[in-house]
């Protein structure tokens, strides 16, 4: 029977696991070796100690009621996209309202994870820690490791030729990065397209000299504000449309993603991508755009090698005079505190069952949690596993035998490609894994038997945005407010922008109910994307 859990980093997966623990009756004990919590989200200027964290300027690519824990709205007048410091609030908030603090040890680090001689039939733990220098042995039933994928940054030098040989400026990881200063009347460099690389570019176009971008793949680019100007993950990421999107060909869904993609701006003609493309690697950016209309950054191929002062691409173009170089090139997860024996079991997330248990151990007391990257919140995924996890250690959830966890692995194990470490290659649906996730805790809802029981509310869930508050409807962990966030989620994502009102009664849109806003939207949206194959579609009749 597991009771004393080991939660190793306080950060959004740690908290999450802490208090689903403390829901399922199990005594926790979190380690985070930093003085406060957060994790990557509790931003210093400092990168002292090999701590990772934030840059100054990052703000959230999704929106805050697609991004809280499933019980804990974010404040109704908190921004719909959130700097830093309101996620730290938020984190703040949500440790002193279910009393998480009492159980984390700070400043304390997790040396060495390891079995027990008798772990075969009692799966517990030794875990090592040290704190101001003196380390200490304990033994825990379950140990749940927290530190998510921004572990160490992956640096691929090996792939540059000439960068730490002939390159005379200077190079570092994106980590390393706090703010632009430092690099103004610089010409710059970036490597690497994703999120990252994309904001840091545009960033830097504000101060530096010339800023160029290295682009290895194609890379789509979104807004994070639709059409209509709500928070675009509101508006795609529906029960409706993740139903479409099964219900059609994929090749069909794909080219209307595309088309909708080139909506906005004609990606061929800016060197980011073609329809041909069978990358679908896209990146939230709303001023990248702009950025290259306006020569302030300058789109690349991939480098082929690094000279003294300049920069040779693989289509046989060479930028001279480059100052700094900026690896945006994602990171690694070595996991250096587990032994060698586990961390043989997997090489990354897709060798985990449901990307969070080894299969092959004796006994189900490791997970792993937040070791994903979704095409959603990464918080609600995290969150959703914890619950999972522990409903499993409590006893109320089981695990199939590991045969079965093992077909499973290899069923979903994707293709390998170039780099092993690129964050595309952990790229997962959100509804599709936290539907999964959630199923397996018993806990994902049911629209046929809301529709008999609760008609307003089934409507909202089904044609609405998949909040995580739906989770929260039924089974284990059922929470009383759950309704009411779902039907009041539209007001919440308005109220920060209620700052100044404009009357204007004639408008349609202020007489429709916030109920049918979510349908609305989505019949609109998928009007627009079928009116060109001559498609007349029909509200289902419910």
């Amino acid at each position: 029977m597991v009771r004393h859990v080991a939660v190793i980093g306080a950060g959004v997966g740690g908290l999450a696991s802490i208090k689903c623990c403390l829901d399922e009756g199990l005594e926790p004990t979190c380690f985070e070796r930093s003085e406060d919590i957060g994790g990557v989200w509790r931003y210093t200027d400092s990168t002292d100690g090999g701590r990772i964290s934030v840059y100054r300027s990052v703000i959230t690519n999704t929106s805050k009621e697609m991004s809280c824990f499933s019980d804990f709205p974010y404040p109704a007048d908190f921004p719909n996209y959130l700097p830093h410091g309101f996620v730290q609030e938020y984190f703040q908030m949500y440790a002193q309202h279910f009393n998480l603090l009492q159980h984390i040890h700070f400043k304390t680090t997790v040396l060495n994870v390891r079995k027990r001689p008798d772990f075969a039939t009692s799966g517990q733990w030794e875990v090592v820690t040290e704190t101001n220098g003196v380390q200490k042995s304990h033994v825990f039933d379950a140990v749940m490791v927290c530190t998510g994928h921004y572990q160490e940054p992956y640096l691929p030098l090996a792939c540059f030729p000439g960068i730490d040989t002939c390159f005379k400026g200077q190079y570092l990881h994106s980590q390393e990065y706090k703010d632009a200063e430092a690099f103004r009347g610089k010409r710059v460099l970036v490597v690497g397209t994703g999120n990252t690389g994309g904001d840091l570019a545009v960033e830097l176009s504000h101060v530096a000299a010339k800023v160029f971008l290295s682009a290895r793949s194609s890379t789509w680019v979104i807004s994070r504000i639709s059409d209509q100007g709500f928070p675009l993950d509101m508006v795609n990421n529906t029960r409706f449309k993740h139903f479409l999107d099964w219900l059609l060909p994929s090749a069909l869904t794909k080219r209307i993603r595309f088309r909708k993609f080139n909506s906005w701006f004609n990606h061929k003609n800016y060197g980011l991508a073609s329809t041909k493309s069978s990358n679908l690697k896209v990146i939230v950016n709303e001023e990248l755009p702009f950025c290259l209309l306006s020569g302030t950054v300058v789109l690349k191929p991939n480098v082929k090698e690094f000279t003294e002062n300049s920069a040779v691409f693989e289509d046989g173009t060479t930028e001279e005079s480059i100052d700094v170089v900026l690896f945006a090139t994602g990171y690694i997860f070595p996991f250096p505190f587990l032994e060698e024996s586990i961390r043989s079991l997997f090489d990354n997330n897709r060798s985990l069952y449901k990307c969070i248990f080894p299969p092959q151990l004796e006994k189900p007391t490791l997970a792993i949690i937040g070791l994903i990257q979704l095409t959603g919140s990464v918080m609600v995924g995290s969150e959703m596993q914890a619950r999972w996890v522990t409903g499993i250690f409590a006893g109320w959830n089981k695990l199939p035998p590991a045969s079965k966890m093992m077909a499973d692995v290899l069923k979903k194990m994707p293709p390998v490609k170039r780099n092993p470490h690129e964050s595309e290659n952990l790229k997962i649906s959100f509804l599709s894994y936290t539907d999964e996730i959630a199923s397996c805790a018993g806990i994902k809802p049911s629209v046929l038997r809301l529709l008999l029981t609760d008609p307003r509310l089934a409507l909202a869930v089904f044609f609405g945005p998949c909040t995580p508050y739906q989770y929260r409807l039924v089974g284990r962990g059922k929470w009383i407010g759950a309704r009411d966030a779902i039907m009041t989620q539209w007001q919440r994502t308005l109220k920060p922008l209620s700052t100044r009102v404009v009357d204007d009664s004639s408008d349609s849109w202020c007489c429709m109910s916030l109920l049918a806003l979510p349908l609305a939207l989505t019949a609109a949206f998928l009007l627009s994307k079928y009116s060109h194959l001559g498609w007349s579609l029909r509200a289902p009749t419910l």
